[in-house]
């Protein structure tokens, strides 16, 4: 690596072209690129700026570096050409006009990851953004990626499961910001001057199967639940648990914005009772799982009848009993207690599911060991999402306080409110009278506590879950 001074005189590296993706996290280009990051980011403030003058100068050599790093690594990336190329631009009017709140709209919209579905391919991403259950200040980030695609996805996606914006992506390398829970990359988290139409959005199958594993290894002992053999084999096997993962998430994410929604979609930011985030995730879970079934019946029908699956559809049904174990565990062993007890509402999911499951008899918490009716299984947790279904299907005809109401009832009809629930005992005249607000202020910040099962394997599962901030798919 040779050194050069450029116009700001600071002394940086000019590191070799990296001309193979498969070996970019080994470069000098990356590690410049990646130390210039993490060096930048404690200059900067929570929306991205350098405010202090004084750091301005160290600023601009660090700036420096994340360019030369960006240039010697592009030829690695020549899909990304047009976007890495508005990066360095980014980047330069940033540090020229004094390193006010950044904006990378440009680049972000050169940015299209979805054009390029294919199995194995890599990208180069850097952007000043937050990350979703990791940091909340827009500051720089640099990750190598890797997509996820296999055969039997790219056939689903371009059938029953059309979902063009979904990106499947592995971790290879990344800065601070995702050495934490996040297990996204999403555009509307970038610094940017105005909100364009967002034609992407990519979740790291690889931490979540990774996270699963970890948490639903130690859970079952704990439990001593018996695994199915299949279920069992997800444990050992990350590759098979990541492609699990990718086609639970292509049916999750395409079902926000399908079926008999409310006119205001749910995922619309509004501020609403966080059970209704509850019951909005689970619609689009319990939708993965019905159309899992679904998969799964059909081409057993077909065997029966002796047909001979190809080698994609025999992945298809293999992966569609795969998801349903999937969902089932993740939800009861790592969503229902993951996180603190303000507005968790992934941990109201899977507290509901446990619960549900449990009231119609197919789970089973007997002689200290968990157990389940898994022949009956898939028909109990349909149910949970066709009474979630008829519950948004009824939504267009209520005013919207009147359907929090009924999303309410739906819950507690399985879940136990606190004991100083307000809503539990009935809402006074003066807020049910009055604005959408006093509603929701009305609900406690741990409106369904956890059950004495849920405490006690909380208190159990607490180093484990703790241990998967940062996983990535290579450390089991």
């Amino acid at each position: 690596m040779s050194l050069t001074t450029t116009h700001s005189n600071a002394l940086i590296g000019e590191p070799e072209v990296v001309e193979d993706a498969s070996i970019a996290e080994t470069s000098a280009a990356w590690r410049l690129l990646k130390d210039a990051a993490i060096a930048l980011r404690p200059l900067q403030a929570q929306d991205g700026s350098i405010a202090d003058s004084e750091d301005h100068e160290a600023a601009r050599a660090h700036v420096a570096a994340i360019i030369a790093g960006i240039r010697a690594l592009a030829p690695a990336f020549p899909h990304d050409a047009a976007y890495l190329a508005a990066s360095v631009v980014d980047f330069q009017r940033w540090a020229d006009e004094g390193f006010g709140v950044p904006d990378f709209l440009d680049s972000l919209v050169a940015f299209q990851p979805q054009q390029h579905r294919v199995d194995g391919i890599r990208h180069l991403v850097v952007f000043p953004m937050y990350t979703q259950n990791g940091s909340s200040d827009r500051l720089v980030e640099a990750l190598i990626v890797e997509t996820i695609w296999p055969e039997f996805i790219a056939d689903l996606e371009a059938g029953h499961y059309g979902n063009k914006l979904f990106v499947s992506l592995r971790l290879v390398d990344f800065t601070p910001g995702y050495d934490t829970n996040s297990a996204v990359l999403f555009p509307e988290t970038v610094a940017m001057r105005e909100i364009p139409s967002f034609t992407w959005g990519a979740i790291f199958q690889d931490r979540e199967a990774a996270r699963y594993r970890r948490v639903v290894r130690a859970a079952s002992e704990i439990t001593n639940l018996e695994l199915p053999e299949r279920a069992a084999a997800m444990l050992d096997d990350q590759e098979l648990a990541e492609k699990t993962f990718v086609m639970w998430d292509l049916v999750h994410d395409r079902t926000h914005m399908r079926g008999d929604l409310p006119f205001d979609p749910f995922m619309i930011k509004q501020r609403m009772p966080f059970f209704l985030y509850s019951l909005e995730e689970m619609r689009c879970d319990m939708t993965a799982f019905r159309e899992s079934v679904r998969i799964e019946r059909a081409f057993d029908a077909r065997i029966a009848a002796g047909e001979q699956l190809t080698a994609a559809e025999q992945e298809t049904h293999d992966y569609a009993h795969l998801v349903q174990y999937a969902v089932i565990f993740d939800r009861i062993f790592r969503f229902a207690i993951t996180g603190n007890r303000t507005r968790n509402y992934d941990a109201v999911g899977g507290q509901l599911l446990f619960a549900w499951l449990h009231r119609r008899g197919v789970l089973h918490w007997t002689d200290t060991a968990l157990a389940f009716d898994w022949e009956n299984v898939p028909d109990a947790v349909v149910a949970l999402g066709d009474a979630i279904d008829d519950l948004y299907w009824h939504s267009i005809d209520r005013p919207k306080t009147a359907h929090w109401l009924a999303a309410y009832e739906l819950v507690r009809g399985t879940l136990t409110p606190h004991p100083a629930s307000q809503w539990a005992r009935g809402l006074s005249d003066e807020i049910l009278a009055g604005a959408p607000k006093g509603y929701t202020d009305a609900v406690m910040d741990d409106e369904f506590p956890l059950s004495m099962f849920f405490e006690t394997l909380d208190k159990k599962m607490k180093p484990v879950i703790e241990s998967t901030v940062g996983i990535r798919g290579t450390d089991d």
